[in-house]
């Protein structure tokens, strides 16, 4: 019996209308770190099937029939938080570059204000253990990073230091304060646990 194979992508939602954000929260409210303001929550207009569709109408654009159809069954949205700006999506392990790609390729959300955003892939697992635990360290760590930016913690460096170069800053060497991406190794001796398969650990490029 064939197994079929699983990727599980954590996806960030980064909005790059800081500037507009700014000026909206002007005023006699105390100043908002900026790392917070990327990491915005987003619009409880954006649910899991307008999202799903989105994703499916841009792999389309991208690669026509063929990208869309090998896409069309294994592709799910398995998890999507509005506060934390994150979600997690199921796709099988032959075509999960294709989404990747797509998902580069979308700067605004699929609602009707159409925000201007990046949508970052943070983390590829061969399970949904995985990017979730992913998930929960990121958002500690960007509480941790927009502390020591609000604070004036010189070790701190910008938003986008602590956003794309890991920790705060980049300059932690602590493996458990790095944010930047991480993804298992595509391996066929996948360990089992529950029905998901694989948890060797790699790195790729950003």
């Amino acid at each position: 019996m064939v197994r079929l194979k699983d990727r599980y992508l954590l996806v960030s939602i980064v909005y790059t209308d800081l500037l507009a954000s700014q000026q909206a929260k002007k005023g006699n409210n105390p100043p908002v770190s900026d790392l917070l303001l990327y990491n915005q929550p987003t619009t409880g207009e954006l649910k899991p099937q307008i999202l799903l569709k989105a994703i499916r109408n841009q792999v389309a654009s991208l690669f026509g029939d063929c990208g869309s159809g090998a896409v069309d069954r294994s592709l799910q949205v398995k998890y999507l938080s509005p506060a934390t700006s994150t979600f997690i999506l199921r796709i099988s392990r032959s075509h999960y570059r294709l989404v990747w790609a797509a998902l580069s390729f979308m700067d605004r959300l699929p609602t009707r204000d159409g925000r201007p955003c990046i949508f970052r892939v943070v983390r590829v697992s061969g399970t949904i253990r995985k990017v979730e635990e992913e998930a929960v360290r990121r958002a500690k760590l960007l509480i941790l990073a927009a502390k020591d930016e609000a604070a004036g913690n010189k070790n701190a460096g910008t938003a986008l230091d602590a956003l794309f170069r890991g920790g705060s800053g980049g300059s932690s060497k602590d493996p458990a304060r790095n944010l930047t991406m991480l993804s298992d190794q595509d391996d066929d001796d996948d360990d089992d646990e529950g029905s998901a398969p694989g948890d060797g650990e790699a790195s790729y490029d950003d």
